[in-house]
């Protein structure tokens, strides 16, 4: 069975040569919220997330909302073993992916064809199972000859659209997303929401950061409210909906 637990997980980036920042780094904890402290030795520290604690149980649909700079990026990461706590423990069971930056290590030299073997290596895909979905994948990208050609060559919508097909190919028991997916001509559009609804439906974790109370509503069962890289709200989709959304969120 799937299932995620965090138990008071920080996330901590350094930020080195800073000690002349002290106006620029007031302006950025005004912008984003962020929490940033300066440790002995003038050392300045960006807290991403801070003593974050939940559990996800196998079949849950977890919405995760807040401002920019409240931590949902981070969290994300973490649960995509992208980042690693600086403290506290990430413990995530099941097969997990990700579909937060899809285009990350697409080879502007290399053809379609050998950036869809590099990704699912990324992905974690066995050689065999690539060989299996290897023709779904070229023909739901709708590339066509383009495969063999240099990615440098492509707009960026057949970019996106080859590196989606890639990464939508499997169906993982833990599902994590950046809000909802949509790129190409109105046909590809149709497919790829097709596509994602096929995914939501079998995973059996769903984490999904949007800004959309709809999308939010219409996929979760429960929502996570980030602020300042602490949970302010964790409970029903409703409840939480309505309380963040009524509080001036956009």
């Amino acid at each position: 069975m799937a299932n995620i637990q965090l138990s008071d997980v920080s996330v901590e980036f350094p930020v080195f040569n800073a000690a002349n920042r002290s106006l620029k780094n007031r302006v950025i904890n005004v912008a984003t919220g962020g929490a940033i402290e300066r440790q002995n030795g003038g050392h300045v520290v960006v807290r991403g997330l801070q003593d974050v604690s939940f559990e996800v149980v196998d079949g849950e649909r977890i919405g995760l909302v807040g401002h920019n700079g409240s931590g949902k990026t981070t969290l994300l990461r973490v649960l995509s073993k992208i980042y690693t706590p600086s403290s506290g423990r990430a413990t995530i069971d099941g097969e997990c992916v990700s579909l937060i930056n899809i285009g990350l290590g697409i080879d502007p030299e290399a053809t379609g064809r050998e950036n869809i073997r590099l990704r699912a290596a990324m992905m974690g895909m066995t050689p065999s199972s690539l060989r299996e979905r290897f023709d779904d994948i070229a023909e739901f990208s709708g590339l066509g000859e383009f495969l063999d050609m240099p990615v440098r060559t492509y707009s960026s919508g057949m970019q996106l659209r080859l590196a989606f097909a890639t990464s939508t190919s499997i169906r993982p028991e833990i599902l994590v997303m950046d809000e909802w997916l949509s790129t190409g001509d109105e046909d590809f559009k149709t497919r790829a929401n097709k596509r994602l609804s096929d995914i939501v439906n079998s995973t059996k974790i769903l984490i999904l950061a949007s800004h959309s109370k709809d999308l939010i509503l219409r996929n979760c069962t429960r929502v996570i409210w980030l602020e300042h890289g602490h949970i302010r709200m964790d409970g029903p989709v409703e409840t939480v909906t309505e309380q963040y959304f009524s509080n001036g969120a956009q």
